[in-house]
C-alpha cells in the first residue's frame, strides 16, 4: 500500500500511528471550540437584539423618541441613549423624578438579564467650574454614579453587574459646533454588555433550572 505524503516525516519516514490520530484529535477539537464560539456569539447578539426590541417598543409606545435612543455597535453592545436635556438641570446631577420614572421602567426590562451594565456620563466641550463641579469630568461622573445609585436603591440590581464612569467632553458622538451637536453630546449611555462564554453557559444554566422548576410547580 502506498505511503501518504501527508503520513510521512521529515526523514522520509512513516508517521507513527498514534500522532496522526493525535493530529486528527486536535483539528476535531479546534474546530469543535470555533463552533461553540460561533454559536455563543450568535446567541448573544440574538438576546442584545431582543432587548433592543423591549426598549424600542416601549419608548415608541410612550412617545420618548426624543428623550430614548438606541443602538447595538460591535465595541460595546446595546447601547441606550438618555438626553441630558429631559434628565438633569444645566450643570447639575440630580434626576428629574419625570426621568426617574422612564429610567426605572427602562430598567426594570434588564432586571432579569445575566448582563454587565456599564452607566456612562457625557457632556459638551462647554468648560464648568463651580464649587461642586470644577470641570467637566466631575458633572459626568457625578451624573452616572446618580443613575447607578437609583437602580440600585430601586430595582436592586446587583451590585456586581453595575459600573459608573463619567468621560467629560471627550466622547463626543457629534462635533461640538452647533447648539443640537452640543445636546446630542449631553447624555448618559446606559451599556448592555454582551455575555461572554462562561455567562453565556451559567445563563443557560438558570434559565434550564427554572424551567424544570415552572414544569414540576
Amino acid at each position: 500500500m502506498p505511503i501518504k505524503k501527508s503520513e510521512v516525516g521529515e526523514m522520509g519516514k512513516p508517521s507513527p500511528a498514534w500522532m496522526v490520530s493525535y493530529s486528527d484529535l486536535v483539528t476535531q477539537l479546534l474546530t469543535f471550540f470555533i463552533m461553540l464560539f460561533a454559536l455563543s456569539a450568535a446567541a448573544t447578539e440574538d438576546q442584545l437584539k431582543k432587548i433592543k426590541e423591549k426598549i424600542d417598543r416601549y419608548v415608541f409606545l410612550n412617545q420618548l423618541e426624543k428623550f430614548v435612543s438606541t443602538k447595538i455597535t460591535q465595541k460595546e453592545g446595546l447601547v441606550v441613549t438618555f438626553s441630558e436635556k429631559y434628565m438633569f438641570d444645566s450643570g447639575k446631577a440630580e434626576i428629574y423624578p419625570e426621568a426617574k420614572k422612564v429610567i426605572q421602567e427602562i430598567a426594570s426590562l434588564l432586571v432579569d438579564e445575566p448582563n454587565r451594565i456599564s452607566i456612562e456620563g457625557h457632556t459638551d466641550n462647554t468648560p464648568i467650574n463651580t464649587l461642586e463641579f470644577p470641570s467637566n469630568w466631575e458633572l459626568s461622573t457625578k451624573r452616572a454614579t446618580n443613575v447607578l445609585k437609583y437602580l440600585l436603591e430601586e430595582l436592586k440590581f446587583s451590585p456586581k453587574r453595575l459600573t459608573a464612569a463619567g468621560f467629560g467632553e471627550w466622547h463626543p458622538v457629534a462635533p461640538n459646533d452647533t447648539f443640537e451637536n452640543k445636546a446630542k453630546n449631553r447624555r448618559v449611555d446606559l451599556i448592555v454588555r454582551r455575555l461572554d462564554i462562561d455567562e453565556m453557559r451559567e445563563w443557560k444554566k438558570k434559565l434550564t433550572e427554572n424551567l424544570k422548576k415552572s414544569v414540576k410547580g
